[in-house]
């Protein structure tokens, strides 16, 4: 992973200034509250990935990786287009484009007695997200205000229904609050598989969610990519009140 090399060699892979988001290797900046590196990866075919020579293979590993993440994360939305009794394939065709996806292999830093935030509490702000953790701990989901460890287990995968489900089943799915805690001692790694929209895609509550069944639409639309540019300010420019920051919540009616 990561960790095995030193900050100049890791930052040989960091993307230029045209990527959409930070490709390749980058770091949480000093003054955010989260600390973690990681590594960024656009589906395979992308011309802004910066994947690192070495070790050998892990660019491959990288690759095959990807796909097999998009086949689940399709199979995922299959699922839930059944879920909520949306007509065949509904989903599929409203999500058909598959150049927004992208993946993270991310290392938290071993945290200390005074400080062990890996990732601040949130919701993601996609549709899918499904994590490949180790057998270190740390990722804690909140249900009715109790933060409940997420165990690792051996061959099994982590999946978080995100926002945009949220917002299109006028909140009858709900994007999950997580955090990452940072054990004291150990660097925690895990790949993160964000299922994604284009980001010309409109996102609103869907009538039969809505109108057709006599309730408000509980947030107002707006295009994904808007939202992710919202999100990415969180992170490099992060509020320095909490309150601040920018959720799906942004949106609502």
């Amino acid at each position: 992973m990561v960790s095995h090399y030193s900050d100049e060699v890791k930052r040989k892979s960091s993307s230029g200034p045209d990527a959409p988001l930070p490709a390749g290797y980058n770091k949480q900046p000093d003054h955010s509250p989260d600390k973690n590196e990681y590594l960024l990866m656009f589906p395979p075919e992308s011309p802004f990935n910066v994947l690192p020579d070495n070790p050998p293979d892990f660019r491959n590993t990288l690759k095959e990786m990807f796909k097999y993440f998009v086949k689940t994360g399709e199979l995922l939305e299959d699922i839930i287009n059944d879920c909520l009794s949306l007509p065949p394939n509904f989903l599929k065709e409203y999500n058909s484009d598959r150049s927004w996806d992208f993946m993270v292999t991310m290392r938290y830093l071993p945290g200390t007695e005074i400080d062990n935030n890996g990732i601040t509490e949130h919701e993601d702000g996609n549709l899918i997200t499904i994590v490949l953790q180790e057998d270190v701990g740390g990722l804690e989901v909140c249900k009715n205000g109790e933060w409940i460890p997420v165990i690792p287990s051996t061959g099994t995968l982590v999946v978080n229904i995100s926002d945009v489900f949220q917002v299109l089943s006028n909140k009858k799915f709900k994007s999950a609050t997580h955090r990452v805690v940072r054990p004291e001692g150990r660097s925690r790694h895990s790949y993160v598989f964000f299922y994604n929209l284009q980001g010309d895609k409109w996102v609103e509550p869907l009538p039969k969610f809505a109108q057709e069944i006599g309730l408000a639409a509980k947030y107002r639309g707006f295009y994904y990519k808007d939202y992710q540019a919202l999100r990415l300010r969180n992170k490099t420019h992060p509020p320095s009140n909490p309150e601040d920051i920018i959720s799906i919540a942004h949106y609502e009616i």
